[in-house]
């Protein structure tokens, strides 16, 4: 295993069993004091972690200019649909690049998303929540393109993120604005939300079950058209 690789592991077991902790403690996490700025920068860390590969390992300007656009589209697909809630057309896009383009390529239209967009629709410290919580969208849907998924797979696989996005972002606003962080306190913070929630995985399935295999064949047939090298293939992730 490469030593970038082991890194990436490390970032996201350590973002894990942070967010974990309240699961398997007796006592409250502000004992630990300051845990939202901890959590907050182990978030920054597995997040620099991504570009730092993603740097490292895109040499060609043709890699570079591909993620830079699919991010952009993804971020503009998002703008429009802010007046209606949670409804995140893309997520459906991001799910679709990780899915053609690997896990790297995948986690940076990600994390280029919420980056890009929310220069529109509000910066704040949920921003790096969302290009995590995208980014990992990105990266899942490499793998589970292993399976080849049809329209139904595909829809389950978007409704299933619907949740863990909502999951994943609702931990700044946990550890920023709740008192005392207790797994009760977790768990209603995350029951508050469950609407919105259910809102963006309904769109997720839509746009994925009707677009998802028409934009997985378009951005496949880009692939091959252009010669992709894939990162993560010189990663060694294929």
């Amino acid at each position: 295993m490469r030593k970038s690789h082991l890194l990436l592991i490390i970032m996201l077991l350590a973002g894990v069993a942070a967010f974990a902790a309240p699961l398997f403690t007796s006592f409250s996490l502000d004992q630990v004091g300051g845990w939202g700025l901890i959590a907050a920068l182990l978030i920054v860390l597995i997040v620099v972690a991504f570009f730092f590969q993603f740097e490292t390992t895109a040499v060609s300007s043709k890699e570079i200019a591909l993620v830079a656009m699919l991010g952009t589209i993804s971020a503009v697909l998002r703008v429009p649909f802010a007046a209606i809630p949670s409804v995140q057309p893309c997520t459906y896009l991001i799910i679709c690049s990780g899915y053609v383009f690997g896990p790297v390529a995948g986690f940076m239209v990600g994390a280029v998303t919420p980056l890009v967009s929310n220069f529109f629709l509000g910066q704040g410290p949920w921003t790096v929540y969302q290009m995590f919580a995208w980014g990992l969208a990105g990266v899942s849907a490499a793998y589970a393109a292993r399976f080849h998924l049809n329209k139904v797979g595909l829809a389950i696989f978007g409704t299933i993120w619907g949740y863990i996005f909502g999951w994943i972002v609702n931990i700044w606003f946990w550890t920023s604005f709740i008192y005392p962080l207790t797994l009760q306190t977790f768990l209603v913070t995350q029951l508050n939300s469950l609407w919105f929630d259910t809102f963006h995985a309904i769109g997720n399935a839509i746009f994925l079950g009707v677009l998802g295999s028409k934009t997985i064949a378009i951005l496949d047939r880009f692939e091959k058209r252009f010669k992709w090298s894939s990162i993560d293939s010189r990663c060694g992730y294929s």
